[in-house]
């Protein structure tokens, strides 16, 4: 028999609120209008239109807005309280209200180090301890006087994590390496899929290789599955040398972790766990211990930095007014393209080869927490919630698919990501990739005209039947919103102002939709059935109902799967 599906019959109210059917009749009145009038309208567009914070500048004059649209855009955002479940959020209350927690990736990186409470504790001396810790380890391991189990001094550092434990410092390590130790790797380990760890290993010397196993509870199926086989790995190579192995674990395995328990069954002294809190989101974990490969990497001071620049934005967006608020700015306009023009994605365009990961940092940052269709008082979403987040390096996209965004059918919102200063600029490169950069904002914005097209077809001598042949397929509407994010220099400090942006972003995202940010239900599922499934492979045996197809998926890689034993 079927089980009975349940639907939900409430519907959430928002989309018949005043703030929310103010900006629909005003949608139906500019919805045609070109973003070329508006800046021939008002030549200080750009002046009006752009925010200066630190070293960041963003430019958001390249959108489809007037200043009646940002007024009414406020009004939604106040209308749904904002502010208040800001305040809420940074003052420690369990607004993961699902999981009964607090969210306070924030108290992590509160360098003015005022008090913050949860349940009547203030976390700010744990924090302060952890990241002591943290430091003491990790300028013994870059010093080199910590020594491997043959005395040799650490030279690459492999993280082992999946999800916010691995794309957290995965990013931050590949965005900030001109700060890295010379001659110090990192390197990351996520995938269950065996070739990523054996290649890995391959090329690693077991006598100055240090792993980090970073998993919440240390149970991560995926997490202890590359676990182990480094440490069976790394025993096989210290039999070879006649050493014990209890004392070569743990110099070189730590842990990130909550469970003390399963951490020293694994072999690592709990002296050599770094701890972090049930208030610490996945996703949001790169400011506590889980950020631990990258300290070990860039240094402490440098990590540190980037707490502060962070901790910057956080007072930015706690004491800005909306209007100014760089983060709520950001967010309402997604809300503006995803909500009202039907906008289904968004793309984060990097021109700068070091946030070359940013894309996929922010797919699980942002679609991860508000993707739900149902909001916090348990009711169905009847309007669009989390966009699809996706991207790439920018000079990399023109060449793959920048066509799709200058002549398809979609309407694609673009953050355009770029640094005015590198580490190396090599001869014309720094010119050529800012120029790129610039060019491409205006394009999507401008567009060509039909008359524009014709002139310039007539100009290059191209005989006019040939000419009108061509004519349609070059033609750019144009009108494509897009945000500059310009930074003076990729520091560290602009990293963690950067990162944090886009966090803010994403909540306020989520209080206007009326979502719980913060858990994530929607992966569980796919967990449960995997222990299912894999407890079939590994008896041999149907225990589990499926339908047809998995059925047959099933059998099929039992049937062409080689031999194992």
């Amino acid at each position: 028999m079927r089980p009975v599906r349940v639907i939900l019959n409430s519907k959430s109210p928002l989309i018949n609120t005043p703030a929310w059917l103010a900006l629909q009749d005003h949608f139906e009145l500019v919805k045609k209008t070109h973003m070329l009038d508006l800046f021939e309208q008002d030549e200080q567009r750009f002046s009006r239109y752009s925010i200066q914070f630190k070293d960041m500048l963003l430019d958001y004059s390249k959108n489809r807005v007037t200043d009646e649209t940002l007024g009414l855009l406020f009004d939604l955002a106040r209308q749904q309280q904002v502010e208040e479940w800001r305040d809420r959020m940074f003052s420690g209350e369990k607004i993961n209200t699902t999981e009964g927690r607090a969210v306070l990736h924030t108290a992590l990186r509160n360098r003015s180090n005022k008090p913050v409470y949860v349940d009547g504790e203030n976390v700010m001396p744990g924090i302060n301890a952890e990241l002591e810790k943290m430091r003491i380890f990790s300028e013994k391991v870059r010093s080199g006087s910590w020594k491997g189990y043959t005395g040799k001094a650490i030279s690459d550092v492999v993280n082992i994590g999946i999800g916010g434990s691995d794309l957290g410092p995965n990013m931050v390590s590949r965005a900030l390496s001109p700060y890295a130790k010379d001659h110090f790797n990192v390197h990351f380990v996520s995938t269950v899929d065996g070739m990523q760890i054996q290649q890995m290993l391959r090329d690693l010397n077991p006598e100055s290789t240090l792993f980090v196993v970073a998993s919440k509870t240390f149970t991560t199926q995926e997490t202890m599955t590359n676990a182990l086989t480094a440490k069976q790995w790394f025993l096989e190579h210290v039999g070879e040398h006649g050493k014990s192995s209890e004392d070569a674990i743990r110099r070189h395995f730590v842990a990130v972790s909550t469970n003390e328990a399963a951490v020293s069954g694994f072999g690592i002294d709990p002296e050599n766990m770094f701890r972090f809190w049930d208030w610490v989101g996945g996703r949001y974990s790169l400011w506590s211990a889980v950020g631990l490969a990258s300290i070990l990497y860039i240094g402490m001071d440098n990590f540190i930095k980037m707490l502060e620049g962070a901790h910057e934005m956080d007072e930015h967006f706690q004491s800005a007014p909306l209007e100014k608020n760089i983060p709520v700015i950001l967010a309402m306009l997604g809300i503006w393209y995803g909500n009202f023009f039907g906008a289904e994605s968004s793309a984060i365009l990097p021109y700068d080869h070091n946030l070359r990961m940013l894309p996929a940092y922010l797919e699980q940052a942002d679609m991860e927490s508000n993707g739900k269709s149902v909001d916090r008082e348990g009711r169905q979403a009847t309007y669009s919630t989390g966009k699809i987040i996706w991207g790439a390096e920018g000079i990399n996209g023109q060449h793959a698919f920048y066509q799709l965004l200058h002549q398809g059918t979609r309407l694609i919102p673009a953050d355009f990501i770029a640094s005015v200063q590198f580490p190396v600029c090599i001869r014309d490169h720094c010119n050529i990739l800012a120029s790129n950069f610039l060019a491409q904002t205006e394009a999507l914005m401008r567009g060509r005209t039909m008359e524009e097209t014709r002139e310039q077809l007539r100009e290059a001598g191209i005989d006019p039947d040939e000419a009108e042949t061509r004519l349609p397929h070059m033609v750019f509407e144009g009108n494509q919103p897009s945000n500059s994010i310009v930074l003076k220099k990729l520091t560290p400090r602009a990293l963690g102002r950067l990162i944090a942006m886009y966090e803010h972003k994403i909540f306020v995202q989520g209080i206007v939709w009326n979502l719980n940010s913060y858990d994530q239900w929607g992966v569980e599922l796919g967990k449960n059935l995997t222990k299912n499934i894999l407890e079939e492979f590994e008896t041999k045996r149907d225990l589990y109902p499926h339908d047809s197809s998995t059925h047959g998926l099933i059998n099929w890689f039992r049937q062409n799967r080689e031999d194992l034993r």
